[in-house]
């Protein structure tokens, strides 16, 4: 059982994510909390194996109470719940180590499938989120070239490790690749273990932003 907390200063929001996650009998929701404040005393508690996040809250933002949180219950993984108007929350948060960035307007399933994906220790990106943080990306003029950086990091991979980061860049879970490819899931690990490392990144959802940019998937 996967248990889960929720943070979200909209009521509305989250008797919604409740809703939809409880359709899975494989999560619990085991708390919710309004404030980052709070969200912090609640994940000491409970420690929960999933915390969904909204990065703006009041008593503290989503971001300080991210870093709060990794404190208060060092085993949890940490989900944000995000809309498209507040992106460049998202771009700190992909620095403070979040393991997913869900949109709050997605597909349930796909809220689902990432509340999975982050319990097993993967993390999970909005294919739309990707789009748009590629986007964003390519337009900062702090980050020169970027679809040039991106395609010299992709020159790195074989053909293989190719077809793996364009399905990351789908979102999906290396079981969903084994699927797709017709691999073993213990090889699509070791190939996503591999991309990462050779795109020199930290996690999935950085590896389907190179993905992006590089214009490997495209919207």
């Amino acid at each position: 059982m996967i248990r889960v907390v929720l943070a979200d200063d909209e009521a509305l929001i989250r008797v919604g994510v409740r809703t939809i996650l409880s359709a899975d009998p494989g999560i619990a929701v085991v708390g919710e909390a309004a404030t980052g404040a709070a969200l912090v005393d609640l994940a000491a508690a409970e420690r929960p194996d999933v915390a969904l996040v909204d990065i703006q809250m009041p008593g503290g933002d989503g971001l300080s109470a991210i870093a709060g949180l990794r404190r208060a219950s060092p085993g949890t993984a940490v989900a944000v719940l995000t809309t498209f108007g507040r992106d460049e929350y998202v771009v700190r948060a992909l620095g403070e180590g979040a393991n997913g960035f869900l949109l709050k307007a997605g597909d349930p399933r796909e809220l689902i499938a990432g509340v999975h994906t982050v319990a097993a220790g993967g993390a999970c990106l909005s294919p739309r989120l990707a789009r748009r943080l590629a986007e964003r990306f390519r337009s900062e003029p702090e980050r020169p070239e970027p679809a040039a950086d991106a395609a010299r990091r992709l020159a790195a991979l074989s053909p293989r490790e190719r077809d793996v980061l364009a399905l990351l860049g789908e979102g999906l879970s290396n079981a969903a690749i084994a699927r797709r490819l017709h691999l073993a899931e213990d090889t699509v690990k070791t190939h996503v273990s591999s991309v990462l490392a050779r795109l020199d990144v930290g996690n999935r959802v950085q590896a389907a932003i190179v993905a992006y940019q590089s214009g490997l998937v495209r919207g």
